[in-house]
């Protein structure tokens, strides 16, 4: 039974690692879009970190943590 349990456990971070992967490469290919050139236009530039994980992502993988730590503490009990 604890087999299937770390079973469980490694195939949802195993799911939240790829979503976090394709999340990554998404975000990498619309910032990689051409656009053609229309004039002269205002842009402000806003600071985007380079590499790590999105917010999005940060906050699944810590959501799926928390589920997985609630789940052995209720075993345990």
């Amino acid at each position: 039974m604890r087999a299937n349990v770390i079973r469980r456990h490694l195939g949802s971070l195993a799911l939240v690692a790829s979503v976090a992967t394709a999340a990554e490469l998404a975000a990498a290919q619309d910032s990689e879009t051409t656009t053609t050139d229309t004039g002269a236009v205002a842009v402000q530039h806003v600071h985007t970190p380079g590499r790590g994980l999105r917010d999005e992502a940060a906050m699944v993988l810590v959501g799926t943590a928390l589920i997985g730590l609630a789940a052995a503490v209720k075993r345990a009990a």
